[in-house]
């Protein structure tokens, strides 16, 4: 990507989705993503992830330059002396991968990006807790071309914010996933209760397990708290989901507008991206958003919606910690002819006769009935219920490799909008 298309591609709003592993990415690029940031085995905050080995990178970047992709590097955790030792050469092998930028919350790995990285634009995580204007400027002085804001803020700061920082410091802020119950992520009650480091990409997330209160010497002490015989959920916090506001974080001047979720699936990244994408160039072209897209994002595995603290506290959700989606992946494209005749990869339990959906890159889902599905011999299949099971079918439309043919669940949770 040459200096002049890169001006082009960054005179309209980013979206960055979540690039957790080589799948991951590969679904983020195809369903419209702009920028994709991903990790290494260390130095990245989402441990649990399945993240990319050396080897890996420089490949997916070249992947995603070919298509017009840009790649952040998360090296966010808060390395110790003895992690700092190694860090140099990691740097230097993103370096020769060409990443476009690199993902900082601590000021010592920010230097040795500047020495390791000099080509790559330094942007400041979420973890290092920018909150004010003076904050983003200091950071702009020392060599930031980007911050990821911290998610307490509300739209009427970051407005502020905006106002009183260079117009060329970029600001980047989520627009969906998973929030923190502490402040951006600087928890250690992971650290305290199982002694895996929060802030090295290992957190446990404790904030989400049963917890029973006892209040041994002020038993009249008001606190209310709502328990049955599964404990309470007190610090259970909601997802976030702006796709019905994306025109006001464009006002407000957030130009990377950013998914939370490389844990999450493959599926995940596809779908969610493909529905910010078009909210995204509707805000753009000051359209109304397609209710379609919407509803997308309640198709895929999340907490009870909120619009984070963008309008005010998302409040808590203390009923239970459980997920909800209204379809599960029934089976992934991996060829398609002409005519429809697709060559599939089973992900979930279906059957001849029932009613599914199609999502496609770029495209609203489209439901159909599907019919004879018959296995890689050719023989007839009267359940597809063995996982990764190779199957043919005969699709309503043609359809691209990283299609998804998807099952509405047969009782949706409803009662789980955004709030």
């Amino acid at each position: 990507m040459n200096s002049s298309e890169m001006e082009n591609t960054r005179k309209r709003p980013e979206l960055l989705a979540p690039a957790g592993d080589p799948e991951k990415l590969r679904m983020a690029v195809a369903y419209g993503a702009d920028a994709v940031y991903l990790s290494g085995a260390a130095y990245g905050m989402r441990g649990g992830a399945g993240n990319f080995r050396d080897g890996d990178i420089a490949p997916a970047v070249a992947y995603c330059h070919a298509r017009g992709v840009r790649v952040c590097a998360a090296v966010n955790t808060i390395p110790s002396d003895g992690e700092m030792a190694a860090l140099p050469a990691y740097l230097e092998l993103l370096a020769q991968a060409g990443v476009d930028a690199v993902i900082t919350a601590d000021l010592g790995v920010m230097n040795a990006v500047k020495r390791y990285v000099p080509g790559a634009a330094i942007h400041i995580s979420t973890q290092a807790g920018v909150m004010n204007a003076d904050t983003a400027r200091a950071f702009y002085d020392l060599g930031a071309r980007r911050v990821v804001l911290a998610r307490e803020l509300s739209l009427e700061q970051i407005a502020v914010l905006r106002a009183k920082t260079p117009p060329d410091l970029e600001l980047e802020a989520f627009c969906h996933g998973a929030m923190c119950v502490s402040f951006s992520g600087r928890c250690t009650l992971s650290n305290y209760l199982t002694g895996r480091d929060a802030n090295g990409g290992q957190c446990a997330q404790p904030c989400r397990w049963k917890y029973h209160l006892l209040e041994e010497k002020r038993p009249g002490e008001l606190f209310e708290i709502t328990e049955d015989s599964r404990g309470t959920y007190i610090l259970n916090s909601r997802d976030m989901c702006m796709i019905e506001h994306i025109p006001e974080l464009l006002d407000a001047g957030v130009f990377s507008l950013k998914i939370e979720g490389r844990t999450k699936s493959a599926y995940y990244a596809a779908a969610v991206t493909n529905a910010y994408r078009h909210a995204v160039d509707a805000a753009r072209t000051g359209e109304p958003l397609d209710p379609v897209w919407v509803r997308e994002v309640h198709n895929v595995s999340h907490r009870p919606y909120s619009t984070g603290f963008y309008f005010g506290p998302p409040g808590q959700y203390t009923d239970d910690a459980c997920y909800f989606s209204e379809s599960d992946v029934a089976a992934l494209v991996e060829a398609c002819d002409g005519e429809g005749n697709a060559v599939l990869t089973q992900r979930n339990r279906f059957f001849p006769g029932d009613e599914l959906e199609l999502l496609m890159p770029g495209r609203a889902p489209i439901a159909f009935t599907i019919g004879t599905l018959t296995d890689a011999d050719g023989a007839p299949v009267t359940a597809a219920n063995h996982p990764k099971m190779e199957l043919r079918a005969r699709l309503p439309v043609p359809a691209p490799r990283y299609s998804y043919l998807r099952k509405k669940r047969t009782e949706a949770l409803s009662g789980h909008g955004i709030g």
